[in-house]
């Protein structure tokens, strides 16, 4: 398996053992610089991260919560 297969830098999971975030920053051809790479995410996109965001604030407001229950024990 050549480098570019074993990369899988749509996920920023370079294979080549440095930081991958598709700015041609880990050297390998699949990520090179000459790629068109878009700036601003879609709608949809957007949903899906805030969405991410928010499960992960739920899960802390959670923690806080459990935490001063403990605490008021």
């Amino acid at each position: 398996m050549s480098h570019d297969e074993s990369c899988d830098c749509k996920n920023d999971n370079c294979e080549c053992g440095e930081e991958c975030s598709c700015g041609g920053n880990c050297g390998c051809d699949c990520c090179g610089e000459g790629r068109f790479h878009r700036r601003f995410q879609t709608k949809a996109e957007q949903i899906e991260a805030l969405e991410a965001y928010l499960a992960e604030l739920r899960l802390e407001v959670q923690a806080v919560e459990e935490r001063l229950a403990d605490l008021r024990k």
